[in-house]
């Protein structure tokens, strides 16, 4: 049996939308959706018998299954999740999310985009993204059997264009940017029976990105780690982190929070800006400028306000990295034997920039160096 629907709500307006539609923001201030959904308290003793994907924290995720133990499993799933958790230097650890099967983080968020979806049954699924998100889309609507396009910018990386197009996704790109292909996306999506499987607006993203921080909860045997590092762009593994903490806290599984400490390249800094102002959300977009972590490179985040309000309610802080930090932390992460893509060296650059946090820190390493090459 399925679980029962859930419902999309503004939190700026409390419009309220059936989530079995195919609304993909407010109508009101055009803003992206929250999910109304209450988690169920995860087993942790019970979680040795479960599928090895993101679906064993079933209590927690509201498009799973009933039951989802054993053998049984969603439809669209790829074995997500499970990365490894690696000691990186002294208390700092790793999580390998670039091992994912589209070799990003965005594989969390995406399955769920994908389930949704093929409940819906759209004319085709649309995403907008600059190439790891629009890379995962295309996979996991490959293994729905959903009609997909993926926009994204003229300055995509063409090994990321050559993955989304190998999943048989067609790719509209947008001169210019990554906030016009996000326009010219969001023009897109308000057609008749398109599936807008936004990464920034749909909020089963986040519940899928959550569970990041349900696996590390699993690796350490009922804890989190002191602090946890975090890229920040859209926000998306943030804002996911938070919410697993805050369900786990609500639950009594977990003890304390961990500070968050968000990354963004200096280049493009609006939350960072923002943060050090004491203001509620950025002023103005920020003026884009080229980095090489073009996967946070976002000048007018949509849940902005969000984000700084998790960063701050946990005492937490924001760190912006050079570009010069970028390539000095990705060909030591190499180094160590870790290829990742520039943005994902991000927070390593900011780890090895900064005086040591007390306690335990964990961080992510989101993409893989195949899909870039080393920074120039």
């Amino acid at each position: 049996m399925l679980a029962p629907m859930t419902a999309y709500v503004c939190p700026r307006c409390q419009v309220h939308a059936p989530d079995s539609s195919l609304t993909w923001c407010c109508p009101r201030c055009r803003g992206p959706w929250d999910l109304e959904f209450t988690a169920a308290p995860v087993s942790l003793p019970s979680l040795a018998s479960r599928v090895n994907s993101l679906w064993r924290y079933e209590e927690a995720l509201p498009l799973a299954t009933e039951p989802a133990h054993g053998t049984q499993a969603p439809h669209v799933t790829l074995g997500e999740g499970r990365t490894p958790l690696v000691p990186l230097d002294g208390a700092v650890s790793a999580k390998l999310d670039f091992l994912m099967p589209t070799l990003s983080f965005k594989d969390r968020g995406a399955v769920m985009l994908a389930e949704l979806a093929r409940r819906l049954g759209p004319r085709t699924v649309l995403a907008d993204s600059s190439g790891n998100a629009g890379t995962a889309i295309a996979a996991y609507c490959a293994r729905a059997g959903l009609d997909c396009a993926v926009y994204v910018p003229e300055a995509t990386s063409a090994k990321k264009l050559e993955q989304i197009r190998a999943h048989g996704a067609r790719t509209v790109v947008v001169p210019g940017d990554r906030e016009a292909t996000a326009r010219a996306a969001r023009a897109a999506a308000d057609e008749p029976g398109v599936f807008y499987a936004s990464h920034v607006y749909n909020p089963h993203f986040l519940h899928g990105t959550k569970t990041y921080v349900y696996e590390l909860w699993e690796d350490l045997g009922g804890r989190l780690p002191d602090t946890l590092v975090l890229p920040v762009g859209n926000g998306t593994l943030l804002l996911g982190a938070a919410l697993a903490v805050e369900e786990l806290l609500a639950h009594e599984l977990v003890e304390r929070r961990p500070v968050l400490v968000a990354v963004q390249a200096e280049a493009v800094a609006p939350l960072a800006a923002a943060f050090r102002a004491g203001a509620a959300e950025p002023a103005a977009p920020a003026p884009v400028r080229p980095t090489l972590a073009e996967g946070i490179a976002i000048p007018a985040p949509p849940r902005a306000a969000r984000i700084l309000r998790a960063v701050r309610a946990c005492g937490g802080t924001f760190r912006t990295v050079t570009e010069e930090q970028l390539r000095a932390a990705q060909l030591d992460l190499a180094r160590r034997g870790l290829y990742v893509e520039p943005t994902g060296a991000a927070c390593w650059a900011a780890v090895r920039a900064a005086p040591e946090r007390p306690g335990t820190t964990v961080l992510p390493l989101c993409g893989a160096g195949a899909k870039t090459g080393l920074a120039a």
